[in-house]
């Protein structure tokens, strides 16, 4: 078994000497850690150092780091920079940190381009693009290739972080017409989940341009986010669990349904619950999509996901909360889906890196 002292050297060896490099490695190993370590390795009186992340919360954690890991003179040396600004740097740096390095888009490309020239830049990152000939793949695999991964099997079987259990729970659209509907003259009339979802998938098929196409896709999972089958069967769920539970709601709107301790950006509580959740104070919130990025929960150990984006990186964030626990300890993950849908896609895509010997189809009639 391999410590995160251990883990940490095995990464900064694989990107020593290297100008252009990124590291794949594992929530619970110390991302931003190993990021400083770089530092310390670069550094002289007169270095400066570029961090680059994909919100300016992010830099919280690196400037929290740095006075843990007494290195605080460091902080004289960083900028930080989201993407969105990246262009507006300037290019004397000595080294251009990629915190989330899957954030690159083509739009960054002559940036990093002439920063590359004089500065090394050094990706970090949980989820590495894994389509080489995607946008993010392709702007990752050319400024910064990966040169060392450790994925969160590794790092459970290493004991750094906690076992996990998925339970993918497969839902059928409802067939009762229940969800109003408005013609162009006003009128009202009455339409299914099944009906309105093969109803945007149709308008995907016949769609006569790339943008229609796109427009309708959009709707389509839109509609899919609105429908009441998850969430009815994700309150009875919530409300079954004693252990302390988080719930990833869709919008702000389900989460003050689901729960009346909610995280979201309407409720002038929400860092109070949070921190009462944290603490134990109280033992469920429902949150929406922000809190999935960068807040670690104590003894967390259920989760219940309302929907996965067919995206890995995002589903990855939302598990990663659960795994803070004891090594010896295991979570429950609890994924909706829609049977037969678009969703069964999404679904596989998110969950793609994840042991399937530890994902359950739990299929409800």
């Amino acid at each position: 078994m391999k410590t995160r002292d251990e883990i940490q050297a095995e990464a900064l060896a694989a990107i020593e000497g290297k100008q252009n490099a990124s590291v794949e490695i594992s929530m619970g190993v110390g991302k931003t850690f190993l990021g400083l370590k770089h530092m310390l390795k670069n550094y002289t009186d007169i270095c400066m150092f570029l961090v680059v992340g994909a919100k300016r919360t992010h830099f919280d954690a690196w400037k929290d780091e740095c006075k843990k890991r007494n290195c605080e003179q460091l902080l004289d040396h960083i900028t930080f920079s989201t993407y969105r600004s990246l262009n507006k740097q300037s290019l004397n740096y000595d080294v251009v940190y990629l915190d989330e390095c899957h954030n690159l888009k083509e739009s960054h490309r002559n940036y990093l381009k002439e920063a590359s020239s004089n500065s090394k830049i050094i990706g970090l990152t949980g989820t590495y693009p894994d389509k080489a000939n995607s946008e993010k793949g392709i702007m990752c695999n050319t400024f910064c290739p990966k040169v060392f991964s450790y994925d969160t099997d590794d790092a459970i079987a290493d004991g750094i972080l906690n076992n996990y259990n998925i339970y993918v729970h497969m839902l059928k659209l409802s067939s009762k017409k229940d969800i109003p509907k408005k013609t162009r003259d006003g009128r009202i009339f009455y339409t299914s989940e099944v009906n309105d979802y093969m109803y945007w998938s149709d308008q995907i098929a016949v769609a006569s341009t790339k943008k229609r196409e796109q427009i309708a896709r959009i709707k389509r999972m839109h509609i899919l986010k609105m429908f009441k089958t998850k969430e009815k069967y994700a309150q009875k769920l919530f409300n079954k669990q004693w252990n302390k539970t988080l719930i990833f709601a869709n919008t702000i709107d389900q989460a003050d349904r689901f729960c009346k301790h909610t995280h979201h950006s309407r409720n002038k509580k929400s860092k109070e619950n949070l921190e009462a959740f944290k603490n134990g104070t109280i033992n469920k919130l429902a949150a929406v999509e922000q809190l999935s990025e960068s807040v670690n929960i104590p003894d967390l150990r259920c989760g219940i996901i309302m929907h996965a984006y067919g995206n890995n990186r995002k589903a990855s964030q939302k598990i990663g909360r659960l795994l803070r626990l004891n090594p010896d300890e295991t979570a429950d993950i609890h994924i909706l889906c829609y049977i037969n849908t678009i969703d069964d896609e999404w679904v596989e895509k998110a969950l793609v890196k994840f042991n399937e010997d530890k994902i359950w189809m739990i299929k409800n009639e």
